[in-house]
């Protein structure tokens, strides 16, 4: 009897097995193999050709990416995208135009206009009246790029090096800003960009400790005021450091301007992938936010470090050696 028990709730598990996927209208998942032996040869080829060419659904990270790097689409959903003109290779170089191309001549135009009308409003200006609006904003960040950047960390020439140190100010800040805005790309998130301006920090670097020592000085600098038997070990350490700097230089802007928009493109996608109204207004806005209104504080930081750095090697480069104590009481002054 025992047996004849268990064989019956076996086969009424059995027929349940059955009957439970029929009555969800899921019969295509228990269909027997002989079913699909069934179907037409070609219906097969049609609907495996169809899978393949449904479009794959894009994901969050290729989005991400998408608006990191650079190209040659600017996208405006929902109301359309800007295809950029490619330019055929020249020497087996590409100089097509991609958007951080347009926002490095947006950035350019826009110091263009903005010095333009600062520069009118100074003239017009009598010796008693005092700067309003953008001309005093502007006159602040230039004094404060003037006293306590170029001439605490260069000292006495420093007013040569400071048309550069403002021009590389502005640029990576207006950079900075316009990358902020809907629908915007950040220059200096290529990394392109960031080592063009170290090089050009390199080498004014260079031709200032040339102008500063002669020939003979700059390869005395490189063996760093030691003994001859040292300069073996001293003077490659010496030359890859003079390569090292202009490496920060790009690596930290790059990377810290890039950054701050993967951080955010992050905490929209949260909600989007988990799908929930509530992950979106507890977390992915409120989070967003703030990074963003970080990122308004790492635009300025951003630019103001990477100046403050090329003032501080150049001023190492052009320092005499005796001369340390009274550049140190000139900055104070």
């Amino acid at each position: 009897m025992k047996r004849l028990n268990v064989k019956r709730v076996k086969a009424f598990l059995k027929v349940i097995a059955i009957l439970v996927p029929l009555a969800l209208n899921v019969d295509s998942l228990v269909a027997a193999p002989h079913d699909v032996a069934a179907v037409p040869a070609p219906a097969v080829e049609a609907v495996q050709g169809g899978v393949q060419a449904a479009p794959e659904e894009e994901k969050a990270g290729d989005v991400i990416m998408h608006h990191i790097l650079d190209n040659n689409v600017f996208v405006f959903d929902p109301f359309g995208e800007i295809h950029l003109p490619k330019i055929p290779l020249v020497a087996g170089i590409d100089i097509s135009i991609t958007k951080h191309v347009v926002m490095l001549w947006l950035v350019s135009a826009a110091l263009v206009i903005v010095f333009s009308v600062v520069g009118g409003k100074y003239k017009n200006m009598s010796a008693r009246q005092a700067p309003r609006g953008l001309a005093n904003a502007m006159e602040a960040l230039v004094e404060f790029i003037r006293l306590d950047v170029a001439k605490s960390n260069i000292g006495h020439g420093y007013e040569k090096h400071l048309p550069y140190l403002l021009t590389v100010f502005f640029f990576i800040l207006f950079c900075n800003l316009l990358g902020l805005i809907p629908y915007g790309a950040t220059a200096t998130g290529n990394v392109n960009v960031t080592l063009t301006l170290s090089i050009f920090t390199f080498f004014v670097t260079q031709i200032a400790a040339f102008r500063a020592h002669g020939v003979k000085g700059y390869l005395q600098h490189l063996t760093a005021g030691t003994h001859w038997s040292l300069w073996i070990i001293m003077v490659p350490i010496e030359i890859i450091g003079q390569f090292t700097k202009p490496f920060a230089l790009t690596v930290r802007l790059f990377a810290n301007m890039t950054a701050g928009h993967i951080i955010i493109l992050s905490l929209i996608f949260i909600s989007f992938i988990l799908k929930s109204y509530i992950v979106a207004i507890a977390v992915s806005v409120p989070f967003a936010i703030f990074i963003y209104l970080l990122e308004l504080f790492v635009a300025f930081l951003q630019a103001f470090v990477f100046t403050m750095l090329s003032a501080l090697f150049i001023g190492l480069a052009t320092a005499h050696e005796g001369h340390d104590e009274h550049q140190a009481e000139a900055a104070h002054h």
